[in-house]
């Protein structure tokens, strides 16, 4: 049988080239941990006995009725994590509904210079404007952990889907296989690259750092098992509240607060 583990460190491309080719797909079963459990050990305060974490649902609100599309979420997002220029783990989208009912969305830079002025050289009067926040939703049947050939992108047992840096051979199969394309090839570390709902603040009792600098609230983070959270009156109130993509069967545990038809 062929030792997977020395592959990946003498080369990743040979071994991305033999995973493709089918010589050590037939094995991947059998000797990559695929399961949060078993990678707990190479993630720092990740253990499978801490019960407290395990006992909490976990799920993010945007608010599109209050996003002003200042882009701060950007901002702290990139100053977090030293995103690479052009790369977003989150991103903010502008709608722009014109009189004629036709949609048209961008996001230069990602929302990160926030939209001061509006946007030219459209045929018809603008009718309406709103902004849409993007970032991993963090799904409960994630098809990116599905279709990893090595276990980098695995879930937590508190419900978090991250990616092992160690591990990740930048195939890229996870990338296409996310329906909400939140996940990137970081240039410089060459791995698969995504919004963690900042797991280690969440880990310390911090807020994910875009909610924290929200000036609106729009932005809205908690425990879902926990009846007195803001989460949980949200979700548990009459609101117009949905998930993209519902169709594909993820489950998403982001969730819209005034989701449009017009957002895809």
């Amino acid at each position: 049988m062929i030792d997977i583990k020395k592959e990946i460190q003498q080369d990743r491309r040979a071994f991305i080239k033999k995973v493709l080719g089918g010589t050590i797909a037939g094995s991947l079963l059998l000797v990559i941990p695929a399961t949060a459990q078993e990678v707990a050990e190479e993630i720092p305060g990740m253990r499978a006995e801490d019960s407290v974490f395990t006992k909490k649902k976990f799920v993010f609100i945007v608010d599109i009725t209050a996003c002003i599309g200042c882009g701060s979420c950007c901002v702290a997002d990139k100053a977090e994590y030293n995103v690479p220029d052009h790369n977003y783990r989150t991103w903010v989208e502008r709608y722009i509904i014109d009189d004629h009912d036709g949609v048209y969305v961008d996001s230069p830079n990602g929302g990160l210079d926030g939209y001061t002025k509006p946007r030219e050289g459209l045929p018809y009067p603008t009718r309406d404007t709103f902004f849409v926040p993007k970032l991993c939703n963090m799904c409960e049947d994630p098809s990116c952990v599905q279709v990893c050939p090595v276990g980098a992108t695995y879930k937590t047992n508190d419900g978090f889907v991250l990616v092992d840096k160690t591990r990740c051979v930048g195939c890229s199969y996870c990338i296409q296989a996310c329906p909400y394309s939140v996940r990137f090839i970081n240039p410089v570390t060459r791995t698969a690259e995504k919004c963690t709902w900042c797991y280690h603040r969440v880990r310390k009792g911090l807020l994910p750092a875009c909610v924290s600098v929200c000036p609106v609230h729009a932005r809205k983070f908690g425990d879902l098992s926990d009846k007195t959270s803001e989460v949980w009156k949200i979700l548990h109130e009459p609101h117009v509240i949905s998930v993209l993509k519902p169709d594909m069967g993820n489950k998403p545990a982001l969730h819209y607060l005034g989701l449009r038809r017009e957002v895809v």
